[in-house]
């Protein structure tokens, strides 16, 4: 049993794990119940045998009945049983919380400058320090900015030529940014603001995610999966989406046209197809700690979370809060933080364009 548990921490995803402790549980109180019922019955105590030898021993040929008494003194047992809590399992593995419980709370909204607004954000990231990211396209090039984490714009990191479809955090400063047309993906160091790679692919980058030990660069024909360590390149032809993202092993993909999200394993096998009338042109998705999907649904102007075994669903945000046109979302798992990007008028003109809302989940 100690060596199922040690590769189910290893390996399990976190609902398995939550499973596996609680068949756990139910084999451990067993025997834990057996052993009780056997100290509680006596069947453990300790029986110590004591021999009395007589003195009448040396007249052994006179008229001897016995050599001695034997007493049998019997001692509670000090066999120590530590029985575990009923909710011990929960404790070791928390409760995930139900779909019906996930309510964000709204922080703030990004403050862009006015020479810096366009009508959509392509995507955003919050970093590591709750400051965030957005990039958006206007005029034939890409702007990759960066904000406070109280909203404010701090400074443009980089601009590309033509268009950039998406970006994603790699480690602590150092983001990447597809360049669609190109077939390349940028390595960007926010802190120098400067590009310090780009991997060349044989299609086009569209989808972009990483875990800080691979790449997964998607687009609608196939996708690509970049070892950072060795730098080689895998082909998976059976992943097919316009943006992706990664949690524990598993690849996460949407399909704009096709109005669904998909879950695959690390070699591409798939393991889940949602649609559903609530999801309307799905965009960019993310992940919480818990595993629960949110996709960014422009078609419908809302934010829908998708159940860690891909069979519900539920619209958590909407027109009526704010939401218009969602094309971008990012979730810190470290700090429970989300950002979703929407479009809102222009106070001086009317016109549309695109900000992004920080919110607490």
């Amino acid at each position: 049993m100690q060596s199922e548990f040690s590769q189910m921490t290893q390996y399990a995803t976190e609902l398995q794990t939550y499973i596996g402790l609680r068949e756990i549980e139910k084999t451990t109180s067993q025997a834990a119940q057996y052993i009780e019922d056997l100290k509680s019955g006596g069947k453990l105590d300790e029986n110590n045998l004591e021999v009395t030898v007589t003195s009448a021993l040396q007249s052994i040929l006179n008229d001897i009945k016995s050599f001695g008494d034997i007493n049998i003194n019997t001692s509670p047992s000090s066999l120590q049983v530590k029985a575990g809590r009923k909710d011990q399992a929960q404790y070791l593995a928390p409760t995930i919380p139900s779909i019906e419980q996930i309510k964000p709370s709204n922080l703030r909204r990004l403050t862009i400058p006015e020479d810096r607004k366009s009508s959509n954000i392509n995507a955003c990231i919050i970093l590591p320090d709750d400051q965030n990211l957005i990039l958006y396209s206007r005029f034939n090039k890409s702007h990759l900015l960066l904000f406070s984490n109280d909203g404010m714009f701090i400074k443009e990191v980089v601009a590309f030529k033509g268009y950039s479809f998406n970006t994603c955090l790699v480690r602590a400063n150092t983001v990447a940014v597809t360049l669609e047309l190109e077939n390349k993906t940028a390595l960007v160091d926010v802190e120098k603001n400067e590009i310090i790679k780009t991997i060349k692919l044989s299609h086009f980058c569209k989808g972009l995610a990483s875990d800080g030990q691979m790449f997964v660069i998607s687009s609608s024909e196939k996708s690509t999966v970049v070892n950072l360590r060795n730098k080689s390149h895998t082909i998976l032809e059976g992943v097919r989406a316009n943006c992706v993202a990664l949690f524990q092993g598993n690849i996460y993909g949407s399909l704009h046209k096709a109005k669904q999200v998909n879950c695959y394993t690390s070699t591409g096998e798939p393991l889940w197809t949602f649609q559903n009338q609530d999801i309307v042109s799905p965009r960019e998705l993310a992940l919480d700690n818990n595993g629960f999907v949110y996709i960014a649904s422009s078609g419908n102007n809302s934010i829908v979370v998708i159940s860690p075994d891909g069979k519900t669903c539920k619209t958590i945000l909407s027109e009526a809060d704010g939401i218009n046109q969602p094309h971008a979302i990012d979730i810190n798992r470290e700090t429970g933080m989300m950002i979703v990007s929407s479009q809102v008028k222009n106070g001086s003109n009317g016109k549309l364009y695109g900000t992004a809302y920080v919110y607490k989940i």
